[in-house]
C-alpha cells in the first residue's frame, strides 16, 4: 500500500435520482474500490440530488448546493467523473456540472495557477447506446480545460447492445476489457496525483 494516502471524489451524473438504481453508481463505486488499492479514499455523490443552479459562477446564491460541492471537489486529489449517454452525448447533468467547473478558470492557488492545477481527473461512460468515445472526449477536453490532468488511459466505458434495454448494472459480472481499462485508469491517477504533489506545475509568469 502506497505511505501518501490520496482523497478522491467520484460524481455520477445520471438522470436519475436516489434512490432509483444506476449504472453510473455502480461504476463510481467500482472506481473508488480500484483506487482504495492506491491508497485512495473517496465517496460518491449522486449531482441530480442537489440544486445545482444553471450558471458558470462558484456560488449562483440562495439554494445554490454547488458551493458545498465544490468544496468537495476542491479538497479531493482525484475527481471521478461518470456520466450515461443519452442521444450520443453526456447528460444534462453532467454538462451543468461542467459549466458550473467553469468557474474555477477564474481562482487561482498560491502560484498563480487555477485552482483545480494539480487535481487528476478520470472518466467513466455507460449506456446501451452509442456515444461513449465522444462522451469521453467532450469530458476530457472539458476537465483538462478547467486544470484537470488527465492521466494516460484515464477512463473506462461499458456500451450495451444497440437498440435493447440491458444496462451496465443488469450485468452478472463486469467485462474484463472494462475492469482492465479501470485498473490501468486508477493505477496512473494515483501515480500522477502523487507526482503532482511532489512536484507542482510551474507557477504562473
Amino acid at each position: 500500500m502506497p505511505s501518501e494516502p490520496l482523497t478522491a471524489l467520484a460524481i455520477n451524473c445520471t438522470l436519475k435520482p436516489s434512490p432509483d438504481a444506476s449504472s453510473g453508481d455502480l461504476m463510481a463505486h467500482q472506481f473508488l474500490d480500484a483506487l482504495a488499492e492506491h491508497g485512495a479514499t473517496g465517496t460518491v455523490i449522486r449531482a441530480v440530488d442537489h440544486n445545482i443552479m444553471p450558471g458558470v459562477e462558484a456560488d449562483m446564491g440562495d439554494g445554490d448546493d454547488w458551493p458545498a460541492l465544490r468544496d468537495q471537489v476542491l479538497d479531493a486529489d482525484i475527481l471521478v467523473f461518470v456520466s450515461p449517454t443519452w442521444m450520443g452525448h453526456m447528460s444534462s447533468v453532467a454538462q451543468r456540472v461542467l459549466e458550473r467547473l467553469d468557474a474555477e478558470l477564474s481562482s487561482e492557488d498560491d502560484d498563480g495557477n487555477p485552482v483545480l492545477y494539480g487535481k487528476i481527473a478520470v472518466v467513466g461512460v455507460v449506456g446501451n447506446e452509442d456515444g461513449a468515445h465522444k462522451v469521453t472526449a467532450d469530458l476530457y477536453q472539458g476537465l483538462n480545460d478547467v486544470g484537470f490532468t488527465i492521466p494516460a488511459q484515464g477512463g473506462t466505458y461499458w456500451n450495451g447492445e444497440a437498440m435493447q434495454t440491458t444496462d451496465y448494472r443488469d450485468l452478472d459480472e463486469t467485462p474484463e476489457p472494462v475492469a482492465s481499462a479501470m485498473q490501468a485508469a486508477v493505477a496512473n491517477a494515483a501515480h500522477l496525483a502523487r507526482a503532482l504533489k511532489e512536484s507542482h506545475y510551474p507557477g504562473a509568469s
